[in-house]
């Protein structure tokens, strides 16, 4: 859908120019969001401008759905493109209504149909028409008008946003709830974004695609997980940081990293017998699971070692689950937070799908399959 081709600016005289960006070239597909990454100056923001036509290249192409950009009006061109920036830019004097059918109304669109756009995208973020259409910007908090900020750029269902760190003046709690909202709205609309940022957690978050930027050059680019497990050079290295394992955990769901093989017994069953059935197994602890089918309890081989009688009178109680559709992120926040080195992993209805183990985690991040 993106296609950049040895996109380059430079600035200044010929023979001794300051080059912004340095014959940057990506392919980005439709539906997918890249988030553009580096230092400060490293040329990011210059490329996404270079993509409307804020900035005009010094050389090298922009094709949009395989049409060459520099063939099309600036300003018809920049009608097509959702355009959304950190200061948000709402126009005080215009109701929020207004202001999300600015592009509809420049393009000539039949008023109940931009208005009824307005409604629906306003349902899309969660905040009631009845009660928001007609306020003004001052009447809204700071998410708020970030919100309708996003929604403007929508408004005439453009096929590519550009957006030029949109949340980074958002404080941290609403930050998260935004970017939720979306991420649960760009799985229903399927926008090709290009999405500058300076935040790595964010982007690791966003991105289907990153690209890292250093002095004008584009120096990886890749999907977070390939980004984050294989950096390019010493530079990525260093700016991804030396945590940059546990970056990871966000990408990873849980249903991929479990193991699967669980061993489950019945609270009457004698110790030895579960003992046996671990050993047999390899396993380093046996499940008892309600009526339902979901974890009551556990008697690790530890524990089943220095026992005897039912495993009902020495199981503990299982103190959390974590469900399958979470990620890594959840299941180590839980297991440290409850101390549970091996923890149950649930389905939607509760059952006991997998158990999730420190081994299955780090072997999952080494090799990338199920230990």
């Amino acid at each position: 859908m993106i296609r950049l081709e040895n996109l380059t600016k430079h600035y200044g005289p010929a023979h001794d120019p300051l080059i912004a960006v340095d014959n940057v070239s990506l392919d980005l597909p439709t539906g997918e969001i890249c988030v553009l990454l580096g230092p400060s100056g490293c040329g990011k923001t210059t490329t996404m401008k270079m993509i409307n036509r804020l900035i005009q290249p010094t050389s090298g192409k922009v094709f949009i759905n395989g049409k060459d950009t520099s063939t099309i009006d600036p300003i018809k061109l920049r009608r097509t493109i959702g355009y959304v920036i950190q200061q948000i830019g709402l126009f005080p004097n215009k109701t929020v209504e207004e202001n999300i059918c600015v592009v509809p109304d420049l393009l000539g669109w039949d008023r109940r149909k931009s208005r009824a756009r307005a409604k629906e995208l306003l349902e899309l973020v969660g905040l009631q028409p009845d009660l928001f259409l007609k306020r003004y910007p001052k009447e809204l908090s700071g998410g708020q008008q970030q919100r309708v900020g996003v929604l403007r750029a929508l408004a005439a269902d453009p096929p590519v946003m550009l957006m030029d760190e949109p949340f980074g003046a958002i404080d941290p709690i609403n930050r998260e709830a935004i970017q939720e909202e979306f991420l649960k709205m760009q799985r229903e609309i399927r926008k090709t974004i290009i999405f500058v940022s300076h935040d790595l957690d964010e982007a690791v978050k966003m991105a289907d695609k990153i690209a890292i930027f250093r002095s004008g050059r584009l120096e990886q680019y890749a999907a977070p997980d390939e980004l984050l497990a294989r950096p390019a050079n010493s530079f990525i290295e260093d700016f991804l940081g030396s945590d940059r394992a546990l970056k990871r955990l966000r990408l990873v769901s849980v249903r991929d990293a479990m193991e699967t093989g669980f061993i489950t017994v019945r609270s009457s069953d004698s110790v030895e017998h579960a003992l046996e059935r671990m050993r047999s197994s390899r396993s380093a602890a046996v499940f008892v699971l309600n009526a339902d089918g979901a974890p009551q309890s556990l008697l690790s081989e530890q524990v089943a070692e220095l026992r005897s009688g039912t495993v009902g009178d020495h199981a503990e109680p299982v103190k959390s689950a974590v469900p399958t559709t979470g990620d890594l992120r959840q299941a180590v926040s839980i297991m440290f937070a409850h101390d549970m080195p091996l923890l149950p992993c649930v389905d939607e209805g509760g059952r006991m799908a997998g158990v999730m183990s420190y081994r299955s985690i780090v072997h999952y991040l080494a090799h990338g399959a199920k230990a």
